[in-house]
């Protein structure tokens, strides 16, 4: 059942949440649900945390693409069908390279990925899944990444459960935001031709 446990609320009442919605769909060509089913029901100070954590991401020194890797590879594990959507339509919309997070699942085999990248993977996966860490794979992630960065991957993986968690308990599923980033990714011929 893909309906969220609470509806959404298509109309707030207050301007703020209005202006929320209207940015919202001026940035994402639709209002996403989980500020419709969860924001909009708590205190304003609950959406601000959760717009602070992207704020907090652009202070992060680690690699964007790293950084989305690692949110996608988070919410795959715990099967938070909202947050793969927007964070693959977060790469789509930033010409990230789009082979990689096609071939996440099993990065392990694949040629796609440095070894740097499958430490890191990894680690993640270990941590998201198992909820554990042992010092070997600890070791081996030191090994490519400073103080830090460690710190930032594991503040990412957090934040990202923090979202995956929302939703999953809600029952928020795919807001097609990925189909919307394609589109817009890709010109139209009428756009193209435009140019020429």
């Amino acid at each position: 059942m893909d309906t969220p446990f609470l509806t959404p609320i298509e109309k707030p009442k207050s301007l703020l949440w209005k202006l929320l919605y209207f940015f919202t769909r001026k940035r994402f060509g639709k209002v996403v649900t989980p500020l419709k089913v969860m924001a909009v029901r708590l205190p304003v100070a609950f959406g601000s945390f959760s717009g602070k954590i992207a704020q907090l991401d652009k202070k992060l020194k680690l690699p964007a693409e790293t950084v989305m890797l690692v949110r996608e590879r988070v919410a795959q594990l715990n099967v938070c069908l909202f947050c793969i959507d927007m964070g693959r339509a977060y790469s789509i919309m930033a010409a990230m390279n789009q082979a990689k997070f096609d071939a996440l699942p099993d990065y392990a085999r694949s040629s796609l990925f440095s070894e740097k990248e499958k430490v890191l993977l990894d680690f993640v996966t270990r941590l998201t899944r198992d909820r554990q860490m042992e010092t070997e794979l600890f070791a081996k992630l030191a090994q490519h990444y400073d103080e830090r960065s460690i710190c930032e991957i594991v503040w990412i993986v957090a934040s990202e459960f923090y979202y995956n968690m929302g939703n999953i308990g809600l029952n928020i599923h795919s807001d097609m935001i990925c189909e919307i980033a394609q589109k817009k990714a890709i010109p139209d011929a009428t756009e193209v031709a435009a140019t020429v």
